[in-house]
C-alpha cells in the first residue's frame, strides 16, 4: 500500500534513506559522500521545506519512500530511496508514478551524475536529461545546493516540462 508518511515516522524515513544510500559510496564523488548520507537535522529541514514523503507498506513495514516538493511552476521528486533488501522489486516505480498522479505541473528530478543506475531508471519512466546549461539554471532556481554539487549532478524532466517551456 502506498501512503502518505507522518512527521511521526522520520526515524523511519532516516533509515530508510540512509541504508539505500549506501550506493552512492565510491561513486559519487567522495567529498560529497558522508555517514549518514542524511542527518536526521537535514531530514527535518527537508520535510520543513515542503517534502511530502510518499512511502510504500508491506506487513506494516515501510519499504521505500519519494518525497515531492511544490515549487509553485513546477514539482520535484525528492529523495526516492528503497530498502537495500528490497531492491529489483518495482517500490521504486510504483512509488514514482504515485507520485506523478499527484500534480499536473511538470516534474523535474536531480539526482548525481555518477549514479547510473538513478539515472537509467528514470529515463526507463519516460524522463529525459536536460541540457548542461539549463541543469545548472534549474538547480539553481529550485534547489538550494552547493555548486559542487550542481557539478556533479544532472536534473531529468517529464513530458510536461517541454510543453511549459514551449508556450
Amino acid at each position: 500500500m502506498i501512503r502518505l508518511c507522518d512527521y511521526q515516522e522520520k526515524e523511519v524515513i532516516y533509515q530508510i534513506i540512509n541504508d539505500a544510500a549506501q550506493a552512492y559510496e565510491g561513486v559519487i564523488p567522495s567529498d560529497l559522500y558522508h555517514v549518514p548520507y542524511m542527518t536526521m537535522e537535514e531530514l527535518n529541514h527537508e520535510m520543513n521545506e515542503g517534502i511530502m514523503f510518499w512511502g510504500l507498506e508491506e506487513n506494516n513495514e515501510l519499504l521505500g519512500v519519494m518525497g515531492i516538493q511544490d515549487k509553485g511552476e513546477v514539482s520535484l521528486i525528492r529523495h526516492a530511496y528503497v530498502k537495500t533488501s528490497q531492491r529489483k522489486g518495482g517500490i521504486g516505480t510504483q512509488l514514482l508514478y504515485h507520485l506523478i498522479s499527484l500534480t499536473d505541473k511538470p516534474i523535474l528530478i536531480g539526482t548525481w551524475k555518477s549514479a547510473e543506475w538513478a539515472i537509467h531508471f528514470y529515463l526507463k519512466n519516460g524522463f529525459k536529461l536536460i541540457s548542461h546549461e539549463e541543469k545548472r539554471e534549474l538547480l539553481h532556481r529550485f534547489w538550494n545546493i552547493s555548486e559542487r554539487q550542481i557539478e556533479t549532478s544532472v536534473v531529468l524532466c517529464d513530458s510536461k516540462w517541454n510543453y511549459s517551456e514551449s508556450s
